[in-house]
């Protein structure tokens, strides 16, 4: 028989093709590892409880406790009002890339973020959408109802990477469209100059936004398993060049050891959460291990 975990592997997660499922698959295989809220500000469907004391309200006392335990506990609500969350994908045709895995660098951030919508509107969170390349392409107005998860994955699925990326100018543009206090998730290779990119997060963090970076990458990106020379392409310019692998890939890895750690280090300091991953990593391993060290800190 198939295991929990058989089912989480992105090979297998690639066979379900309604987006629905996937993400229903992703989300059960670790929603149970979860005790509190992931996200500071989610709904008071999470809660935990401690000893009543003098002063707090005998209506919060929760009886079925006394009843196994004759001890009073008053249950302790994590937050009283729900969090807006904005899904934000990045469309560029970089993200179509993968070299043996299953999903695609898009491919793979879709599942994350349906599986995130999944997560939020089962616990009655609003959660809209927005997509871009050069600049806003798509937006889903941020809803809690079960209907709006359909739309939301509807349109996820519909979705294909195409065209030329400006992060930097979109996620400005993003900054500029909301209105209120929201959780900002941000699904995107970065490649690009970092520096602008990171401006604009800045900016978003400034604005009073929560926000969280996926930075997908490939497992080719991230491993380089290349050897002899081989043609390497740019996936948005499309421009071609020849490279000796073998020569060139302890300088390609320490550039991108550098790369991402400019965003690690960066985003610590301006309190916004990055999360590095790549195609190969399991679903309940990229969420899970992120989302338990969220509640941590919280």
């Amino acid at each position: 028989m198939p295991t929990a975990e058989s089912y989480l592997k992105p090979e297998v997660i690639r066979q379900i093709k309604r987006l629905d499922l996937r993400a229903r698959f992703i989300v059960q295989g670790f929603l149970h590892g979860l005790h509190a809220s992931p996200f500071h500000g989610f709904s008071v469907e999470f809660s935990e409880h401690r000893k009543y004391t003098h002063g707090d309200d005998p209506k919060d006392i929760d009886w079925l406790i006394y009843a196994k335990t004759d001890k009073y506990y008053v249950k302790k609500f994590e937050a009283e009002t729900n969090v807006t969350g904005y899904l934000v994908m990045d469309l560029s045709r970089s993200m179509g890339y993968t070299y043996r895995q299953e999903l695609t660098k898009f491919d793979y951030a879709i599942c994350l973020a349906a599986a995130l919508c999944y997560l939020m509107i089962h616990q009655q969170d609003p959660v809209g959408l927005l997509t871009f390349d050069q600049k806003i392409r798509n937006s889903l107005a941020p809803r809690s109802r079960r209907k709006h998860l359909g739309d939301v994955l509807s349109l996820l699925a519909n979705l294909k990477p195409e065209g030329e990326t400006d992060v930097a100018a979109s996620l400005t543009q993003v900054a500029a469209m909301l209105r209120h206090a929201s959780l900002v998730i941000v699904f995107s290779d970065l490649l690009g100059e970092p520096e602008p990119i990171l401006q604009a997060l800045r900016r978003l963090r400034h604005a009073g936004h929560d926000v969280i970076v996926f930075h997908v990458l490939d497992e080719a990106e991230v491993q380089f398993p290349f050897d002899g020379m081989v043609e390497l392409e740019e996936p948005e310019t499309q421009e071609r060049l020849q490279v000796d692998a073998s020569a060139y890939r302890r300088d390609y890895l320490d550039e991108l050891e550098a790369f991402r750690d400019t965003y690690r280090r960066e985003c610590s300091h301006a309190r916004i959460d990055y999360v590095a991953l790549d195609t190969s990593m399991q679903f309940d391993k990229a969420l899970l291990e992120y989302l338990m060290s969220r509640r941590a800190r919280y």
